[in-house]
C-alpha cells in the first residue's frame, strides 16, 4: 500500500512540474534566432545589484518582480535580454501576463513593466539611446515620455 501511494504521488508531481513547464516556458514554437537570443540571455547574471535604486523599485524588484518572473523562466532571462525599450517591457509582460500558470495580475504587471522600464533607463542605458535613435518619431516620443514617467514616478 505505501509503494503503491509513492507512485501515485511521484507520478503526480512529474504530471505536475511537467504541466508548469509546458504552461509556462513553451519556446518550442519559436524561431532558431529567437531560440538562440533567449538560451543567451538565460546564461547571463541573475541578478541586478538595485542598492542605489530608489526604495519603491528596490521593493518592486525584490517583493514583485524576483517572485512572479521566476514562475515560469529564469530571471536572468529578462535581465539579460535585449529588450530595453518602454515599448518593448509593455509588449513582453503584457504576453507574460496572459500565459496560464504566470499569475501576475494588471496591477502587478503595472509595477513589473515599471522596474524593467526603470532599470532599462539606467542599466541599459546605452541600449536604450541606440534603439530611440533608431525609432520613428513618434514612437521615440511615446518612449521618451513613458521612460521621463516612470522616473518621476519613482523619484529620479
Amino acid at each position: 500500500m505505501l509503494m503503491k501511494n509513492f507512485v501515485k504521488v511521484s507520478f503526480c508531481a512529474a504530471f505536475v512540474c511537467a504541466g508548469i513547464s509546458l504552461v509556462c516556458a513553451d519556446d518550442s514554437n519559436l524561431s532558431a534566432a529567437d531560440q538562440a537570443r533567449i538560451a543567451k540571455a538565460d546564461q547571463g547574471p541573475s541578478t541586478i545589484d538595485v542598492s542605489a535604486y530608489p526604495q519603491k523599485i528596490q521593493d518592486i524588484y525584490s517583493d514583485l518582480f524576483t517572485q512572479k518572473c521566476t514562475q515560469c523562466h529564469r530571471l536572468s532571462r529578462p535581465i539579460n535580454s535585449d529588450y530595453a525599450l518602454p515599448s518593448e517591457w509593455e509588449a513582453y509582460v503584457k504576453k507574460m501576463m496572459h500565459k496560464s500558470g504566470s499569475n501576475i495580475n494588471f496591477g502587478q504587471a503595472r509595477k513589473i513593466t515599471d522596474f524593467l522600464i526603470y532599470d532599462s533607463s539606467i542599466r541599459k542605458k546605452a541600449l536604450v539611446d541606440e534603439k530611440l535613435s533608431k525609432e520613428a518619431p513618434d514612437a521615440r516620443a511615446a518612449d521618451e515620455a513613458k521612460i521621463k514617467q516612470v522616473q518621476a514616478k519613482y523619484g529620479q
